[in-house]
């Protein structure tokens, strides 16, 4: 499941350089630092290596399971965030307003109900 989860937050990160950063605030009539400030904008890797992201993943998540996230779900989630943080290029941006812990949430839920599938079945 950590090679699927990885790719999958490797192909739905939205970053973008600090130059097209600028040219989108330059449109919107700001300047760059309000920008910054107003979408929370940090280097892709700081952003999907904080706790910030990790735990609102893990929070959701355990609002859909109606319970407590397992020892394993956080350890995969935070493996597999640390390895997408580890494959940014040092200079690309990303926002903190991205769907990313809904996306990461709903697929940990998806795993967890094959599982339980599964484990029905077996029985």
């Amino acid at each position: 499941m950590h090679d699927e989860l990885l790719a999958f937050v490797l192909k739905s990160l939205c970053t973008r350089t600090l130059t097209a950063f600028a040219q989108e605030s330059r449109l919107d009539g700001e300047s760059l630092k309000d920008a910054v400030e107003r979408y929370e904008v940090d280097y892709a890797w700081h952003v999907l290596g904080s706790d910030r992201v990790r735990d609102e993943t893990v929070a959701l998540l355990e609002a859909r399971l109606g319970q407590a996230a397992t020892v394993a779900q956080k350890s995969c989630l935070t493996a597999v965030l640390r390895a997408a943080a580890a494959s940014q290029p040092a200079d690309l941006l990303m926002s903190f307003d991205n769907d990313l812990p809904e996306q990461l949430a709903a697929l940990l839920v998806e795993q967890a109900d094959s599982l339980a599938t599964s484990a029905v079945l077996a029985d």
